[in-house]
């Protein structure tokens, strides 16, 4: 029915940046709020930023300064860009979205992403 799939998880050294994206495809009438939450190992999931479609956007503190959430509306698609990355930002990183599907126009519910693992290590 809806699919979101991550990508652009990998290794990568204290300080240096990725880009993650996610895609959502399937029988999508309207996407609402989007956004990227994190869970390391040990812990719960916890919010990272979302935006909503009105291009608003609210981070956690950990992310402030350091995160840029964005997304492309005619691809269904949303980023995060991360910089100036520490270890404490490993994690497996999941996509989330607010959709509205064919099937029931205009009632809007929460799809998940399988994630994506993000490692900061030297």
């Amino acid at each position: 029915q809806v699919q979101l799939v991550e990508s652009g998880g990998d290794l990568v050294q204290p300080g240096g940046s990725l880009r993650l994206s996610c895609a959502a495809s399937g029988s999508i009438f309207s996407i609402n709020d989007m956004g990227w939450y994190r869970q390391a190992p040990g812990k719960e999931r916890e919010l990272v930023a979302t935006i909503s479609s009105g291009e608003r956007t609210n981070y956690a503190d950990s992310a402030k300064g350091r995160f840029t959430i964005s997304r492309d509306n005619a691809k269904n698609t949303v980023y995060l860009q991360m910089n100036s990355l520490i270890p404490e930002d490993t994690a497996v990183y999941y996509c989330n979205a607010n959709i509205a599907t064919f099937l029931r126009l205009y009632y809007y519910e929460d799809f998940w992403g399988k994630g994506t693992l993000v490692t900061v290590s030297s």
